[in-house]
């Protein structure tokens, strides 16, 4: 079974794959064929032909769901202690600049803990625990702050004033259009 570009099964799906899993089960136990049980099921035949094997091999258990394939890598003391390292700072970990980058989290989770992520992996992990996606502002080194504050309360006054309050047409044949 193929799965859709974002990933596998959500819990709901994986509970109802179960469930098909083990009315098979049920079904090998009552001596029925791959074929018969894939049509009343309405699975593939490759499928039951496979979980007839995992229950060869571990019985009932060996067709139950292993959970979601995307467990935490972290325990909570180890994210606890990412996020004192991260409040740190990108400097006091040898980095020239005061800005973390996904890379950056990544290669200092690699180091603190020995475990290896795609920087995919590490942003679901932050977004997972609070942190946000954050970009400086950036601006001019001759920004007059103040200057900026007197245009905000002049701009109002300084702008066109709005169309007429007329409705309009946006016909080519009107003459109101023209």
């Amino acid at each position: 079974m193929r799965y859709a570009q974002g990933g596998g099964l959500t819990d709901a799906e994986r509970t109802m794959r179960e469930r098909l899993r083990l009315q098979a089960v049920e079904r090998f136990e009552g001596g029925q064929k791959n074929a018969e049980i894939a049509a009343a099921l309405r699975i593939s035949v490759r499928s039951v032909e496979r979980w007839r094997r995992a229950w060869r091999e571990g019985g009932e258990a060996g067709v139950l769901s292993k959970g979601s394939p995307g467990r935490p890598r972290l325990s909570d003391a180890q994210i606890a202690r990412l996020q004192r390292e991260l409040e740190r700072g990108p400097l006091a970990h040898g980095w020239a600049d005061q800005r973390w980058t996904l890379a950056w989290i990544k290669t200092l989770i690699g180091r603190l803990f020995h475990v290896s992520d795609t920087v995919e992996g590490t942003w679901r992990l932050l977004k997972r625990h609070g942190w946000s996606w954050q970009q400086p502002t950036r601006h001019a080194i001759e920004r007059d702050d103040d200057a900026v504050e007197v245009w905000k309360e002049t701009w109002p006054r300084v702008r066109a004033p709005r169309r007429s309050e007329t409705p309009g047409s946006s016909s080519r044949t009107r003459p109101g259009s023209r």
